[in-house]
């Protein structure tokens, strides 16, 4: 299945975005340790969500979260403080993600963990059990959620628990977003430099609402920079965000394109002032990569990016899928050390007619769908990856002026 796309010269619309994956997942893990009763409000409806609430609700000890890696990881670690003999397990991608770092240091805790296939990849079967804590060293550059996944079973442990962090620190927003969440659970942290330190105490059931996506809006502003003329207002975005991704608002004016936040989210609006060459380290927010690179190409502003070093190991190698999809639009992108990424303004004979692989990655998908504008229009294969994160991305595109076939 694909989509053949067409967009509008112009856009004056109000888009009510979808609730954070990253806040609704975690919320999840930390309503499920604080023994809540309450439902968590405005959760998103994406399939990385809805996996969590599936292995929440189906009292089933065989747990399929297909794509989500974030719901991998929160789970096993969740899974193995969990009396109970679980099974998690995914889509064949998921097995080829390696989770060997979590799984050594859960284990070095005293978790009961094997793996049921490849050694150091899901499935995985894990036996719950209490788990005494101690101190662990784990490398700044893993993915975040791993470190996350420990952070938020801490306190439950009966020595609390003592991260050290060592050598470059990533994804340091997500990060803080954790700790920042386990704070409202009413659980207290103390990271200093590069240590984080957690002590046993019990999370406070609450009440919890879940703020809209920023990860989201930022394709709205890939919409917003490619244009000739915009002003879209997006709902549920707030100015002191613990998301990281809310960087996008800052680092989209050198893309011409303005903030003004409001009590209900923001509007966006052209400034006319665009950077010649635009430079940024994407550590703290890697997800935001592939709408830069698909933006900047479109409107031809070479980049280099670095700090991605994380891309490889996401959904798909997302830095190869744009060196590949970007060739086929007549842009050649260039890699180097596994972490930066360039486009110097070289151009290639563009295929007729190409069609976007999306490689089961939605950020894939709605990265390259704006890029319609710029051309006559685009052709996206497997679009329904979307309903990982954004379930109502076509229709919102419709209901602003594009034109969508399939």
């Amino acid at each position: 299945m694909q989509y053949k796309i067409t967009a509008p010269n112009a856009l004056n619309s109000i888009i009510p975005l979808p609730a954070s994956k990253s806040i609704s997942n975690r919320a999840l893990i930390l309503n499920a340790l604080s023994l809540s009763a309450s439902e968590i409000a405005n959760l998103s409806d994406c399939d990385d969500t809805n996996v969590m609430v599936e292995a929440f609700t189906s009292g089933s000890n065989l747990i399929d979260v297909k794509a989500a890696g974030t719901s991998m990881r929160f789970l096993t670690a969740f899974l193995a403080i969990t009396p109970g003999e679980w099974i998690i397990t995914g889509t064949e991608r998921m097995k080829e993600r390696p989770i060997h770092l979590l799984v050594d240091a859960l284990v070095s805790l005293g978790a009961r963990i094997q793996y049921i296939g490849n050694v150091g990849y899901p499935p995985l079967k894990i036996k719950g059990t209490a788990l005494d804590g101690g101190e662990i060293y784990l490398s700044g550059d893993v993915s975040s959620q791993f470190i996350s996944a420990l952070l938020m079973i801490a306190p439950s442990m009966s020595k609390g628990l003592i991260i050290h962090l060592e050598g470059n620190i990533i994804s340091v927003p997500y990060i803080k977003l954790t700790l920042g969440m386990m704070a409202q659970f009413g659980v207290k942290t103390h990271w200093d430099g590069r240590t984080i330190k957690i002590y046993p105490e019990e999370y406070r059931a609450t009440h919890y609402t879940v703020e809209s996506d920023w990860s989201a809006a930022s394709y709205w502003y890939e919409i917003a920079a490619l244009v000739d003329d915009a002003r879209i207002e997006l709902k549920g975005l707030f100015k002191n965000s613990m998301q990281g991704d809310s960087k996008v608002a800052e680092l989209f004016l050198d893309l011409g394109v303005a903030t003004e936040y409001t009590k209900d989210g923001v509007i966006l609006t052209k400034t006319g002032k665009v950077t010649k060459k635009m430079f940024h380290n994407f550590v703290n927010e890697p997800d935001l990569a592939q709408t830069f690179a698909v933006t900047c190409c479109m409107m031809g502003i070479p980049f280099m990016f670095t700090g991605l070093q994380t891309l490889k190991i996401k959904e798909t190698d997302r830095i190869e899928a744009l060196k590949n999809e970007m060739k086929k639009l007549g842009y050649l992108l260039y890699d180097s050390d596994d972490s930066i990424l360039e486009w110097n303004g070289e151009r290639c004979e563009p295929e007729a007619d190409p069609v976007i692989k999306t490689y089961e990655d939605h950020r894939m998908a709605m990265a390259f769908a704006p890029a319609a504008i710029k051309l006559d229009h685009i052709n996206v294969a497997h679009p329904k990856v979307v309903t990982k994160s954004y379930p109502r991305f076509w229709d919102d595109l419709k209901s602003v002026g594009f034109s969508i076939e399939e």
